[in-house]
């Protein structure tokens, strides 16, 4: 079933941003290595058999972070993020040493969310204590599946033991705010499958899930050799069963593929859907940054080779690309974002984040509004339920003119 294809009533392009202020601020800091390249990964992971170079890679991301400093200067800092690859492959002592490095240079929030991503096989509940006496408050364990037939057919390299393994680790080191990732429309993966998938996560009782489609990403091994996936009538009975057994089991979606207990969602990731700004450092981070004096919105992204940022780290070369968004783009990129939360957004969030009135997307908002997409009031603009099973259909609404 599809959306009846209509003529798009496109952004009208404004002439500038009218910001009084700067959005929220987060860092990310990217890791590039991993154990073994997944064949459906399409992230800027490399593989690793040597001895990863750990203190000449906090060097170069100070050295980066550094050069960053004048553009954010007095800027709060309400979240970090460390992902990769997998971070969790770097000593407990180098993750104590990039965080020390990061307070000493940056002002962050009193509480700050400092999420690390892991992976299954690379923890144990040692190791998991000294990442939280580092400062580390949550846990990202990409798990992807329970049954160790699907895993290896997706090319992970741990099963189910070294799940419930690091879930233990993660209780024993006394994280009480942690996510698991899962996939589902794996291949030869089945509605019944995906569901038990989902029912052993929350016997774990991680306060925060991750549950999102395969899909086979251009430049990764399973595009070139793509295996049999579930047809898409399969797929959207396994995201139905799964949505209503987390519902009933008390997490609550919030966003496309993320679910959470109350109070537990997580504050980097609303922080991109609430299109705020973030500064990214490491090998291939993206960053993007608002100067409210100047009246832009800036685009970065770092060379994505690790030896080639190694090298670049200590000049402009680092920043393989730049871009100044215009106006119209700001607003495609905003709806991108914000129409991911079932909540919608706040109609102010449009202009304080985007800098943009909310006046130049009334035609895609009518027309959307008109096709049953979104639902809104004085105060708020959400996606409806039909919004959400056609996410992509609805966005392309808001494309700019040319």
């Amino acid at each position: 079933m599809n959306v009846t294809r209509v003529p798009l009533a496109r952004i009208a392009a404004p002439a500038a941003f009218r910001f009084e202020a700067t959005p929220p601020l987060t860092l990310y800091v990217h890791i590039p290595w991993c154990a073994r390249k997944c064949p459906y990964c399409d992230f800027n992971s490399h593989e690793s058999a040597a001895a990863l170079p750990e203190q000449a890679y906090l060097a170069a991301l100070m050295a980066d972070l550094e050069q960053e400093l004048p553009g954010i200067w007095g800027r709060r800092v309400e979240s970090v993020f460390i992902g990769g690859g997998t971070p969790s492959l770097f000593a407990p002592a180098s993750i104590d040493r990039l965080l020390s490095d990061v307070r000493a240079r940056l002002s962050l929030l009193s509480g700050a969310e400092i999420t690390l991503e892991a992976n299954p096989g690379t923890v144990d509940a040692g190791r998991l204590r000294e990442f939280r006496a580092a400062g580390v408050n949550r846990l990202s364990l990409g798990a992807q599946s329970f049954d160790d037939n699907l895993l290896a057919r997706i090319g992970r390299i741990h099963g189910r033991l070294e799940i419930m393994s690091a879930a233990e680790g993660i209780a024993a080191a006394g994280f009480d705010n942690w996510n698991l990732d899962l996939m589902y429309g794996l291949p030869g993966q089945s509605p019944a499958q995906a569901l038990a998938d989902v029912r052993q996560a929350m016997a774990l009782q991680p306060t925060h899930l991750s549950h999102y489609q395969l899909t086979l990403e251009p430049n990764t091994a399973f595009h070139h050799s793509p295996p049999t996936l579930p047809d898409d009538d399969t797929a959207w009975e396994m995201q139905r069963q799964c949505q209503a057994e987390l519902a009933a089991q008390g997490y609550a979606q919030y966003e496309t593929s993320a679910y959470a207990r109350d109070g537990r969602r997580c504050r980097h990731n609303l922080n991109y859907w609430h299109f705020g700004d973030y500064l990214g450092i490491g090998a291939g981070a993206h960053g993007k940054l608002t100067h409210a004096p100047t009246q832009t919105i800036r685009r970065g992204a770092r060379v994505k080779h690790p030896r080639a940022y190694l090298d670049a780290a200590t000049d402009a070369a680092r920043v393989d690309t730049r871009q100044e968004l215009a106006p119209a783009q700001a607003g495609l990129e905003f709806m991108m974002n914000a129409l991911r939360l079932n909540e919608g957004f706040p109609i102010e969030l449009f202009q304080a984040h985007a800098g943009l009135p909310l006046a130049i997307v009334e035609r895609p908002l009518a027309r959307a509004e008109q096709l049953g997409l979104i639902e809104r009031d004085l105060h708020t603009i959400r996606p409806s339920e039909r919004g959400r099973r056609y996410l992509n259909e609805l966005l392309t609404l808001f494309v700019p003119e040319e």
